[in-house]
């Protein structure tokens, strides 16, 4: 009997997000070229409740601020703790650091500038600068990047440079929004790794090691050329959740 993958597409679905409007297309595509049956359901945040269990596979999509931070954190801690593959892209990115940071490093009052009024100052370090003492886990960056095109630095070795196949990658933006550096460093140390950097240091791929694929862009990879040819990253996740 043939598999069919079932993903969920998580995020409020809007004709005015180019990434949305890509998606199905580059989902048919990966079905086309890889032979990977996929079927997507669309998610909106405000209707995860407790979680996804029964997916194969969690995409958390562009087009935040999103309806309920809850929800959104909701489906990242499910699939994270029950080894979905998850995908997180732009503002995906944002809230899988976001529910790491909160259940997995304890910093429970980790916030998101983008749902916190007047959220918009850097983060600084705590008593002996052992801890952030902002709770801005994701904030402002210096410079949008919304629109723009970068170079991406991939680690050596890592998950991401296997999946991507290349040491360094030019990658679309369209966020205004980045991991506050102080936090970095008590991510890591619970685990997470970051794997892909811009030409500044500054922090674009996170993963997640001994997950079966826990994979977070700050780029997003459905923005890549024509729409027509589906990124490494997404075919990768395709495949991760047809397993």
């Amino acid at each position: 009997m043939t598999f069919t993958a079932r993903i969920a597409l998580v995020g409020e679905r809007s004709p005015n997000v180019q990434s949305h409007v890509r998606i199905p297309g580059l989902l048919e595509a990966v079905r086309e070229r890889d032979g990977l049956l996929v079927e997507a359901y669309w998610i909106p945040t405000d209707e995860v409740g407790d979680g996804l269990t029964g997916f194969d596979g969690v995409w958390l999509l562009p087009g935040s601020p999103y309806k309920s931070e809850s929800g959104a954190v909701a489906a990242v801690r499910s699939a994270r703790e029950e080894g979905i593959p998850i995908l997180g892209t732009c503002g995906g990115f944002q809230h899988m650091l976001l529910e790491y940071a909160r259940n997995v490093c304890g910093l429970k009052e980790a916030k998101h500038a983008e749902n916190e009024p007047g959220g918009n100052g850097p983060g600084g370090n705590g008593p002996g600068g052992n801890e952030p003492a902002d709770d801005l886990l994701i904030m402002p960056l210096a410079c949008s990047l919304a629109g723009h095109e970068a170079e991406v630095a991939v680690t050596p070795g890592s998950f991401a440079e296997r999946l991507m196949g290349t040491p360094r990658s030019v990658e679309r933006f369209n966020c205004a929004f980045g991991p506050n550096p102080a936090y970095l460093d008590v991510l890591r140390r619970n685990g997470l790794r970051f794997t892909g950097h811009d030409g500044d240091g500054q922090v674009r791929i996170a993963e997640l090691p001994g997950h079966p694929f826990y994979f977070a862009t700050l780029f997003q990879p459905e923005l890549a050329g024509d729409g027509t040819r589906p990124h490494p990253v997404i075919a990768a996740f395709a495949a991760a959740a047809s397993r």
